[in-house]
């Protein structure tokens, strides 16, 4: 039984420049198997040059003709669901917004292994450190790192260093001689830094 191509909108030729205009490697084979079968040629053998079976390309004959050329490209697949529902998800973003108690849940900053054990507790729901992290990214939070600061610096005496402490410049020195560069591209001695004899 051959396969019927009922799409007529494009024929073999236009399949085939659309075919080297796709980004898609996969999507860019079906469509030049579905050239040749344009063609009249077999469908082994357009099965054959796509790398697949003569099963797969039925199907993918169906897809075409029921969804065009957008029927040739893989559908993406759902990932996993996610463990939080929306509500759920909702309230954790609040409460890492408001930020911990310190009295009531024993930190001064969250981490991952903090909001952990406080989706378990307070959903049910058990989540590995990292899928905290994914969840907080999927919930626009960053990982801030703050910077350390030693609790016996002086601030006073660190901000005077700054204010008298020279600006370095980039200006060259009006009286040393300017480097000339090769035809390789490298930095040579100026003819006055030469080497005495």
């Amino acid at each position: 039984m051959t396969v019927a191509v009922t799409r007529k909108e494009l024929g073999a030729g236009e399949l085939r420049r659309e075919a080297g205009r796709c980004r898609d490697a996969r999507a860019a084979r079906r469509m030049l198997a579905l050239a040749l079968v344009l063609e009249g040629g077999s469908r082994e053998a357009a099965a054959r040059a796509a790398g697949m079976d003569r099963q797969t390309l039925r199907d993918w004959v169906h897809r075409y003709n029921a969804e065009g050329l957008a029927g040739l490209r893989d559908r993406r697949r759902p990932g996993p669901r996610p463990r939080l529902t929306p509500e759920q998800a909702a309230e954790l973003e609040d409460v890492v917004e408001r930020g911990p108690d310190p009295d009531r849940d024993g930190v001064v900053r969250w981490r991952r292994a903090d909001l952990r054990a406080l989706v378990e507790a307070r959903f049910g729901v058990r989540l590995h450190e990292r899928s905290v992290g994914e969840v907080l990214h999927r919930l626009g939070f960053a990982r801030l790192s703050v910077r350390p600061k030693h609790p016996k610096a002086d601030e006073a005496a660190q901000e005077a260093f700054e204010k008298t402490s020279p600006i370095w410049s980039r200006r060259r020195c009006p009286g040393a001689p300017a480097a000339s560069r090769s035809r390789s591209g490298s930095r040579t001695r100026p003819a006055s830094a030469g080497r005495a004899r």
